[in-house]
């Protein structure tokens, strides 16, 4: 019988999870049999779980989890340096010459376990079948606005924490801004599903906003009207052949620029568009100075979804449900694919 172990997160503010009792319920009835970790942060409570027909174990036992056990979490997994001997559906960020990403791939070769990616689970066209990306760029552009208006107040912005809801982190962004002029923001990667979160949030918020998209980009820079708008949103993902919109001179350039959200955050990756930093932050210290005189603050958080766990855990699991439950079959589909690329990588290794 095929097994799905989903596993609690173990990194620091991460709610989120990517199956919801709803999404159990259908693969219990669909005979998959599903195991789920308690765990004392996951937003959504662990007896909808027990209802849909679950299994219930202690938190974070995945690596006594039986060997032909799926383990599925959604982030990074504990960097003890272990061998990984199960099949893992998870983000894994390796295979873009990310240096941790390349240690978690020696994990899995150690342990002949296997990587299912979940940024590498696509359809037959090559688009992702599930994606936080709507949710990333709605919370991503929200922390960009809470940097700005901390430097109105002439400070940096201090941290940030997880909201119930899109109501309530609206009416937080309202006070912050209160009725000073809005800046204007300009949104790299608008027509996609990350893009068209930070835009929405921002329409929301009164901030005009410039979108460019494949089309405004084409020419491969430079871009200097990236560094006319106060804000600039980065929506796309680094790879190969990836422009760069922020280059190192930024920093000393004449510039109305003071805030960049890299929403993306490849900044360790070869192919990053942003040349001003090389790390990412975090909810404790969202923005990152780079430059005064004016102003230069970068923020780069790399889990902004769980910003707002309950509805982008939500949208993803229901994205995402249909290709679980086709598991009896890795082999094939979105698994088939997720694993050519998992031995095209781990071969270099």
């Amino acid at each position: 019988m095929t097994h799905l172990w989903v596993r609690a997160e173990q990194r620091p503010n991460e709610e989120r999870v990517g199956l919801t009792p709803e999404g159990a319920a259908a693969l219990v009835r669909a005979g998959i049999r599903v195991t789920v970790e308690r765990s004392s942060v996951r937003a959504i409570p662990i007896d909808g779980y027990v209802a849909a027909g679950c299994e219930i174990v202690a938190e974070n036992l995945w690596p006594e989890a039986p060997r032909d056990a799926i383990i599925f979490g959604l982030k990074e997994l504990p960097e003890d340096g272990t061998p990984l001997v199960h099949k893992h559906i998870m983000f894994g960020h390796a295979y873009k010459g990310q240096p941790a990403g390349r240690e978690l791939l020696k994990r899995f070769k150690a342990g002949g376990g296997t990587l299912y990616d979940l940024e590498y689970l696509v359809d037959e066209s090559g688009r992702r079948v599930a994606a936080f990306g709507y949710w990333a760029g709605f919370a991503g552009a929200a922390v960009a606005l809470k940097c700005w208006a901390a430097q109105q107040r002439g400070t940096i912005a201090g941290p940030v924490a997880k909201y119930p809801g899109t109501g309530a982190l609206i009416a937080d962004l309202q006070r912050e801004l209160g009725d000073a002029a809005r800046p204007a923001a300009i949104v790299i990667g608008a027509l996609g599903r990350v893009g068209t979160g930070a835009s929405d949030l921002c329409s929301q918020m009164g901030v005009a906003v410039t979108k460019w998209d494949m089309a405004e980009t084409a020419s491969g820079g430079p871009f200097p009207q990236v560094l006319q708008h106060e804000i600039f949103l980065n929506c796309i993902l680094a790879r190969p052949g990836c422009p760069v919109f922020v280059p190192a001179s930024a920093k000393t350039d004449a510039r109305r620029l003071t805030v960049i959200g890299d929403i993306a955050c490849d900044p360790t990756s070869d192919f990053s568009p942003i040349k001003v930093y090389d790390r990412a932050t975090d909810w404790d210290a969202p923005a990152l100075r780079v430059a005064e005189n004016p102003p230069l603050d970068v923020t780069a958080i790399d889990n902004l979804p769980s910003l707002l766990p309950v509805e982008s855990s939500e949208d993803y699991a229901a994205q995402l449900l249909p290709s679980l439950l086709t598991l009896r079959d890795l082999g094939a589909g979105v698994w088939g694919r997720a694993k050519v690329e998992y031995d095209r990588h781990i071969a270099t290794v």
